[in-house]
């Protein structure tokens, strides 16, 4: 069965539809040998070879991962300096890697795919994918905070507002702890919002995103995502599962 270029290069891992594109109209792609610019291109991943920047492109199997992230890790493939996440995903032979970031303090759900496609709308602000956040924070939130924070507020990067907000508990030694929810995905934007407040963020942690839960999975553990999760995550950012690999 043939797929078109684009689509191709993302089954595959590359990157995602969009970015394929520009990388055919510039003339990095080579199909049998000949360099294609037509984004309408299909091919045979059967029998034809594809060429990104002069290496051959070969199929591999989708993988879908939640990692439950520990502190003190980027989120990242390489570092000179620092514990990358794909120290704890060794062993896995496909190439994953992370969709958006959490911070090297952050804790929680990321995860880890080769699916181009799939991770550019996950992060893509017109699917509104709500990331679920706890937050322990300096202080006590009170009522009247609260009410301002759950009505937004002007930050340094513009105008944000929560999905929603509730505070959880506080506990005696001067703290709070919040369940935080957005769908955007701007840099520290739980740190920065609740920063803003008078309230610094002493510890987060995200438990969710989308329809996918972290649940008790341990700490610097990893898990394939299911079969019922994943129908739901594509449902999410508007895709297919049972679709998934045709043109």
């Amino acid at each position: 069965m043939k797929v078109r270029l684009n689509r191709f290069l993302s089954l595959a891992g590359i990157t995602s539809r969009r970015k394929a594109e520009f990388l055919i109209l510039e003339g990095k792609i080579k199909v049998n040998g000949k360099v294609v610019r037509d984004l309408a291109f299909k091919v045979n991943p059967a029998q034809d070879e594809v060429e990104v920047f002069g290496r051959r492109v070969e199929p591999q199997r989708k993988r879908y991962i939640a990692l439950n992230k520990p502190c003190c890790y980027l989120s990242a493939l390489e570092d000179k300096n620092k514990k990358t996440v794909k120290e704890l995903v060794r062993g896995i032979p496909e190439r994953v890697f992370p969709v958006g970031r959490l911070d090297y303090n952050t804790e929680g759900l990321l995860l880890l795919t080769n699916d181009g496609e799939l991770a550019n709308r996950i992060l893509h602000p017109k699917y509104k994918l709500p990331k679920v956040y706890l937050a322990v924070v300096a202080g006590i939130v009170r009522d009247s905070t609260l009410r301002e924070m759950r009505a937004g507020r002007e930050i340094e990067d513009g105008f944000a507002k929560p999905d929603s907000l509730e505070l959880l508990r506080t506990y005696r030694d001067n703290r709070s702890l919040l369940r935080i929810v957005f769908h955007e995905g701007r840099k520290h934007l739980v740190k920065r919002y609740l920063g803003n407040f008078g309230h610094r963020v002493l510890r987060l942690k995200r438990i969710a995103v989308g329809p996918i839960q972290l649940g008790n999975l341990p700490v610097g553990k990893w898990r394939d995502l299911s079969k019922r999760e994943l129908k739901e995550l594509f449902r999410a950012v508007g895709l297919s599962y049972e679709l998934r690999g045709s043109d």
